[in-house]
C-alpha cells in the first residue's frame, strides 16, 4: 500500500507535542509492515541537518492563489526507514522562521500551503498513494480538496483519514483561503465549512475525510459529546459511522529501560537496582534532599488548562509541608502556571526542583527516576508520558479520560492487580485523594513492586498501533 502521511510535525526535527513522535513512529512502523510510506511536512527554519538532505524537486509550482511570486517551493527529502520518506516543503517566506505554530497574518495560507504542495509532489512525480492520511487541523482542508478541486484528477481516487489529535485545536481562519485554495465558493455554508464567520479547517476534514481516527477509544466516544467537543459534537455525530478510536504507541526504540543512553544505570522489570540508581541522579540533577525512600513524583508537561496542573499545584503543599514526598516538574506553558511552579519550589527547597523549559535527556531521566507521575488531565486524546511512565516502572496517577483511561488500571490492594492510581473528577479535592493512594501504595513495598512489573509489562507497541491503522486504512480504500 502507498501512504502519504501529511503532518505539521516530525521527530526530530520538528517537534512542538505529542504529534512529532506519533507521526514518525506511525511512518516507521507502517513500513515495517511492509508499506510505502512518504510524509511531507514544512522545513523550518529551526530543521537541523539540511545540508544532507536531498533535493526531491528543485522547483514545484503550487496551485495557490495569491502572489504569484508564493505560488512555489523545493522539495528536500531525508529517509526515516528504508521505504519511510520525509518530504520537506521549503518555503522561505512560509516557514523560514524557527517557529512551528507563530502567530500571523496570514496563518490559513501557511497551514493550508504545504498540503497542497505535497499533493502537487504527487502529481509531479506521478507517485499516486492509496490513502492520504492527514494529522490535525493544519491538514484539515486536503480531503477537501481531494473531493471538490482534486476529484477529477488521479488524486481524487484516493482515500483520506483525518486524525484528530486534539479537538480544541481546530484552525478557524479567514474565507479568504477558499480563494487561494481554488475551492468552490458552495463550500462556505454552515452544513460545510463555516463556522462564526470564517473557515473552520478541521470541521472540513472531519466532514470530507473517507475516515476519522482520534487517538483513543474513550476520546473518540467522548468528542460526540458537549463537555468535549468544542463546538464541533454535533459535526463528529455525523461522521461516527466512520470514526475510530486508535492508541497512539510508545516508540520502543527511544523508550527502552535496558538501552536508554540517557540514564544513569539500565534496568528491566526482573532487576530494578538500576532505577534506584536513576532516582539518586534525578535528585542530584535538581538539588533534592538526599532521601532515596522519599516517594518522588513527577510531571513532564505544557503547563495549561488543560493538563490540570493548576489543580495539582493546589494539592502539593499539604503533601510537602509534611514532608511526605517530593516533587520534580519539566514543562513550559502559561506564565502565570509557571510562576505557580518556580513558587513552591521557592518554598520547598531540597523538596521541589522545577526546570521551565524542555530538555530531552532529562525528561528521560524524570520517567526513569521517579517512582510516580501525574497527569490530572481536564482531557487526554491519548496522552504518551503514562505510557513511558509505565515502561519505566514509574507508576502515573492520572484522571480517567481519553487516552489515559484506556491505557492506565487502578490498583485494587484486594486482587493486587492494576498499574497505577486513576481518578475520576477534575478538582483539587481529587488530586489530594489521587495523591494519598499513591503513598498507601508505596508504603507497601512488595504491592508497589507487583504494581510496577505489572505496568512494565503492558504492551503499547508502534506495531500493534499500525496493524490497527492499516485496518482503517482497508476500510476506507473499500468506502471511498
Amino acid at each position: 500500500m502507498k501512504i502519504l502521511h501529511i503532518t505539521p510535525e516530525i521527530a526530530p526535527w520538528s517537534k512542538a507535542g505529542g504529534l512529532g513522535d506519533a507521526t514518525a513512529a506511525l511512518a516507521k512502523n507502517l513500513a515495517a509492515l511492509g508499506h510505502d510510506v512518504r510524509v511531507a511536512t514544512p522545513l523550518y527554519g529551526s530543521v537541523p541537518g539540511r545540508e544532507q538532505m536531498g533535493t526531491l524537486l528543485d522547483s514545484l509550482g503550487v496551485e495557490v492563489g495569491g502572489d504569484p511570486a508564493k505560488a512555489a517551493c523545493r522539495v528536500r527529502t531525508v529517509d526515516l526507514a528504508p521505504t519511510a520518506q520525509v518530504w520537506f516543503i521549503e518555503h522561505e517566506d512560509y516557514y523560514g522562521a524557527r517557529e512551528i505554530y507563530p502567530a500571523r497574518e496570514d496563518t490559513a495560507e501557511r497551514a493550508a500551503f504545504f498540503g497542497r504542495a505535497a499533493l502537487d509532489a504527487c502529481l509531479k512525480l506521478g507517485w499516486i498513494p492509496d490513502v492520504i492520511h492527514c494529522h490535525d487541523w493544519t491538514t484539515g482542508l486536503v480531503p477537501v480538496l481531494l473531493n471538490t478541486t482534486l476529484k477529477a484528477s488521479p488524486l481524487g481516487r484516493c482515500a483520506s483519514i483525518l486524525s484528530i489529535h486534539n479537538l480544541q485545536h481546530q484552525g478557524l481562519l479567514s474565507r479568504r483561503i477558499l480563494p487561494f485554495l481554488r475551492l468552490p465558493e458552495w463550500l462556505f455554508k454552515p452544513e460545510e465549512l463555516e463556522c462564526l464567520g470564517g473557515v473552520n479547517f478541521l470541521k472540513g476534514g472531519i466532514l470530507h475525510a473517507t475516515r476519522i481516527i482520534t487517538v483513543s477509544p474513550t476520546y473518540a466516544q467522548e468528542i460526540l459529546t458537549p463537555a468535549f467537543g468544542f463546538g464541533l459534537q454535533d459535526v463528529v455525530q455525523r461522521r461516527q459511522a466512520r470514526l475510530d478510536g486508535i492508541l497512539n504507541g510508545v516508540d520502543l526504540d527511544e523508550w527502552d529501560a535496558q538501552k536508554d543512553k540517557h540514564l544513569a544505570k539500565n534496568f528491566s522489570a526482573q532487576d530494578l537496582a538500576g532505577k534506584r540508581a536513576c532516582k539518586v541522579d534525578l535528585q542530584k540533577q535538581f538539588k533534592l534532599t538526599d532521601a532515596p525512600d522519599a516517594p518522588l513524583v513527577g510531571v513532564i508537561s505544557r503547563l495549561w488548562d488543560q493538563k490540570g496542573l493548576d489543580l495539582a499545584v493546589q494539592a502539593l503543599p499539604k503533601f510537602l509541608r509534611a514532608g511526605r514526598l517530593q516533587f520534580v516538574l519539566l514543562g513550559s506553558g502559561d506564565g502565570w502556571l509557571e510562576q505557580e511552579y518556580r513558587r513552591l519550589a521557592d518554598n520547598f527547597p531540597g523538596r521541589v526542583g522545577v526546570r521551565i523549559g524542555y530538555d530531552h535527556a532529562l525528561s528521560h531521566r524524570i520517567e526513569a527516576g521517579c517512582d510516580f507521575f501525574l497527569m490530572p488531565s481536564r482531557f487526554e486524546p491519548c496522552g504518551l508520558n503514562q505510557m513511558y511512565s509505565m515502561t519505566y516502572g514509574t507508576l502515573p496517577i492520572v484522571r480517567s479520560t481519553g487516552g489515559l483511561a484506556d491505557t492506565v488500571r487502578h490498583w485494587n490492594p484486594t486482587t493486587r492487580q492494576g498499574t497505577g492510581i486513576v481518578f475520576q473528577h477534575a478538582d483539587v479535592a481529587a488530586v489530594e485523594w489521587a495523591i494519598e493512594q499513591a503513598l498507601a501504595l508505596y508504603a507497601q513495598p512488595a504491592d508497589f513492586r507487583a504494581a510496577q512489573k505489572q505496568a512494565m509489562g503492558e504492551e503499547f507497541s508502534w506495531r500493534k498501533s499500525a496493524a490497527a491503522h492499516v485496518a482503517c486504512y482497508e476500510k476506507a480504500l473499500g468506502q471511498r
